[in-house]
């Protein structure tokens, strides 16, 4: 059996290690017999890359693999972002293989699986792709010739058909966007461009090393962003993942603005403003700031495991409003459920021309409506043994109370989470993709946070 592991988002590997053509083949024929399997061979398969090394490579392998088996291969001529991607996989009727790391390091590549309902593939799904890795495959179907396309005009004009463009234009405050070496150079830029938005740019340049950082839109990747910002006086900036399915949003004091945050704001954007009913889902790693809001809006909430496949599953079953992840990804009604950071970037700046106020101010309306500044940290502890992993987990479950707080409630939806005192939580459970154990903490104040950190780590005795 194959020591190829699909993690909540794909498989991902170091290139020239374990990502290496052996294994591209090996998950390439098994992408194609499940799609064989499930759909038959004249479903359309379409194939994409971020700019990672090797990833136009090894997905230009994996596009004459597929067409030499006889199926319909559309291949993206240049750079995509996954959503971009997963969207017209939907457009078109079709299967989607996406070769990326997404967020991680830059010696990582990836492949991302997405199904015709353009989502992230659930678990069941990868399971079968596991299953398939040491399967033969072949079909009787003659080989075709790979047809390369551009595949970013029929997102446009879905993009366009669900946000308000004329509105952003007419906003003051300047837009700063770091293309932070990404996918979504050329695509976020470009709709700003079809609508005649003025903006300015940091980094518009595709680097496989993304400029010695990582492709990560948080504050630690985005300092001269945030610099740009700050010296602006009256700008917001806006950055994406390496794939372009996270956001990252600055305010314009230079602060970032967390997920949670900017989930929150969407949500009553969404509600008071353009009308929309339905639930919110989020994961049950996201704030209680997002349930407070939901519940003075009426929307009830739908909770997830980490992982927006399961998100996007949730979106699929039930009808949201938004759907969201303290991690950076969120997705709406009438778009794909699958995470789309150059359409959260474009919400976030059309609730502000709705709502005619700055980013900061309506950080402060969130705050002012749930009713105290929620504060959040993770440590990730390195527990590759499964038996100490299991044993934190238990020592965690048991627990009555921590730091002078009593445990109200405990979730074993993923891991353990224990509700403490009226607005403090922690949430232990094994990553999906690392072989580390990550403990979420939330409080309402900085101080609580640290009594719960404190208190936990020496509970746990690591």
């Amino acid at each position: 059996m194959s020591d190829i592991k699909f993690g909540t988002d794909g498989w991902r590997a170091v290139v020239g290690k374990d990502f290496n053509e052996e294994n591209v083949i090996k998950v390439t024929n098994a992408i194609g017999k499940y799609v064989f399997d499930e759909y038959g061979i004249d479903k359309k398969i379409i194939i994409g890359y971020d700019p990672r090394n090797m990833a136009d490579v090894f997905s230009e392998k994996c596009a004459k693999i597929l067409a030499g088996k006889g199926f319909s291969v559309y291949y993206s001529e240049r750079i995509i972002p996954t959503p971009v991607l997963a969207f017209c996989a939907k457009y078109r009727n079709a299967c989607a293989v996406m070769f990326t790391a997404s967020h991680n390091p830059p010696e990582y590549l990836g492949i991302k699986f997405i199904p015709d309902y353009a989502g992230p593939a659930t678990q069941e799904i990868t399971d079968k792709l596991v299953e398939n890795l040491d399967k033969d495959f072949e079909t009787s179907a003659p080989s075709k010739e790979v047809i390369k396309e551009n595949f970013e005009e029929e997102y446009y004009k879905h993009i366009e058909s669900i946000i308000d463009f004329d509105s952003i234009k007419e906003l003051d405050t300047h837009i700063i966007f770091d293309g932070l070496y990404a996918a979504s150079i050329g695509y976020f830029d470009k709709l700003l461009d079809r609508h005649g938005i003025k903006y300015s740019t940091l980094h518009m340049e595709h680097d496989t090393n993304f400029g010695g950082g990582m492709p990560e839109p948080k504050p630690k990747y985005l300092k001269e962003l945030i610099e740009k910002v700050k010296s602006d006086g009256n700008a917001v900036g806006f950055a994406n993942d390496g794939d372009s399915d996270r956001f990252g949003v600055i305010n314009e004091k230079g602060e970032y603005v967390t997920p949670n945050e900017i989930i929150s704001i969407l949500l009553l954007h969404l509600v008071g403003e353009k009308d929309m009913e339905g639930s919110l889902v989020k994961t049950v790693g996201a704030s209680l700031l997002l349930d407070r809001v939901a519940e003075l809006l009426n929307v009830p909430v739908i909770e997830t495991a980490v992982g927006f496949k399961h998100v996007g599953q949730a979106m699929r079953d039930n009808d949201c409003i938004i759907g969201g992840e303290e991690s950076g990804g969120l997705s709406i009604k009438g778009h794909i459920p699958e995470k789309d950071g150059i359409l959260a970037n474009l919400l976030v700046l059309e609730a502000m021309a709705y709502s005619g106020k700055s980013l900061v101010d309506l950080q402060k309306e969130i705050k002012s409506l749930a009713g105290c500044s929620f504060v959040n940290d993770r440590i990730d502890l390195k527990l590759d043994n499964r038996d100490k992993i299991k044993s934190v987990l238990d020592i965690v479950s048991n627990l009555n109370e921590v730091a002078g707080m009593k445990v109200k409630e405990k979730n074993t939806l993923d891991g353990v989470k224990i509700y403490v005192g009226d607005s403090c939580w922690i949430l232990a459970r094994p990553s999906g993709t690392e072989p580390l154990l990550r403990i979420y903490f939330e409080a309402d104040t900085q101080e609580n946070l640290k009594k719960l950190q404190d208190d936990i780590m020496s509970k746990v005795g690591v």
